[in-house]
């Protein structure tokens, strides 16, 4: 195990415990300013301890310090993250009850749920906290060590590699699955309950290429256990300068661009002062050196920017994954 993963695990336990009577820098509040008058619920709909939970309990902390007045994360998961989204989704829209959203509910739920509750409509973007590449690792067997070189291997070889992702309709496998159809080729895919199965299938040699987030297959290359291949994103990670992106790998994936991103919503009915006043705290937020620190960590990067750059953003996403949903034939629904 790498020193990385250690600390990773170090700050991600240690950012879920986080209570929120943590002490953080109070924020300058303006006389115009919004503040909420009761208890701040922040909806993470997921389960304790992953990404979306650990953001949801740092930004709640900050915000308890900023606006003087208690703010919980109370977790909802289940249905692909759909059933805390709706919970947001039916609140009244005053500011005391926040969406941590995800790329699962808030962009890919849109196309491949046939029976969800809730439009895009109905929440309103505030900004994004932080993105994380997806990576490309094939097992060493293979001798695959780079995209090219997968993509000559499979002209040479139709259908004779597997793949593994997370599960059917998650980020890694529209990875995948968009890796496929930018380039015309094939390979099998196979989706595991998680993204622990899938690596230990990828480690084990029962498949060889996995897509998966950069955590925790990164730890799984540098030890040599895996060959990195790329990550998904526009730019190259910190965390693995040495590995290319997705588009610089060959010109047919040169508007490839696929991270794990986590923001912040309301329900649309918020008034606008409300909206800028959580906006303005997420940036403060992020440019805390503590909080840049922990993001590290996670291999991710900030991503602040203003309700309307984020609207714009999710609008892409959901277009963008929406297409590639369209043309895999998936449909699934809620449950």
């Amino acid at each position: 195990m790498t020193t990385r993963l250690l600390s990773r695990r170090k700050m991600l336990t240690g950012a879920a415990a986080l209570t929120t009577a943590a002490i953080v820098p109070r924020s300058s509040l303006g006389a115009g300013d919004w503040r909420p008058t009761e208890t701040v619920k922040l909806i993470v709909p997921a389960a304790a301890g992953g990404s979306t939970d650990v953001m949801g309990r740092m930004l709640a902390a900050h915000l308890q310090s900023a606006w003087g007045q208690s703010a919980i994360v109370e977790n909802r998961s289940g249905g692909g993250g759909t059933i805390g989204t709706i919970e947001v989704v039916r609140n009244k829209g005053d500011g005391h009850t926040i969406l941590v959203g995800n790329p699962g509910p808030n962009a890919i739920a849109y196309s491949i749920f046939r029976n969800l509750s809730y439009k895009p409509d109905q929440l309103q973007p505030v900004s994004n906290l932080i993105r994380i590449p997806n990576i490309v690792s094939a097992h060493p067997d293979t001798k695959i060590k780079s995209i090219p070189e997968l993509i000559a291997y499979l002209k040479a070889n139709p259908d004779k590699l597997t793949w593994a992702s997370s599960g059917v309709g998650q980020s890694p496998h529209l990875t995948g699955a968009w890796f496929l159809q930018l380039t015309g080729l094939k390979m099998t895919h196979v989706p595991f309950r998680g993204a622990g199965p899938a690596l230990q299938a990828a480690l084990a040699g029962d498949i060889q290429i996995l897509f998966d987030n950069l955590y925790p297959s990164l730890p799984q290359v540098e030890a040599g256990k895996l060959n990195g291949l790329c990550v998904t994103t526009t730019e190259r990670s910190a965390s693995a300068p040495n590995l290319p992106t997705m588009r610089e790998s060959a010109p047919e994936l040169a508007k490839f661009d696929v991270s794990s991103w986590f923001g912040i919503f309301l329900p649309k009915a918020t008034p606008a002062p409300v909206v800028d006043a959580l906006n303005k705290e997420i940036k403060v937020f992020l440019e805390r050196e503590d909080t840049k620190k922990n993001i590290a960590a996670m291999g991710a990067r900030t991503d602040w920017g203003t309700p309307q750059q984020f609207s714009d953003f999710v609008a892409a996403e959901t277009a963008k994954f929406g297409d590639i949903i369209k043309r895999e034939g998936l449909q699934m629904d809620v449950n």
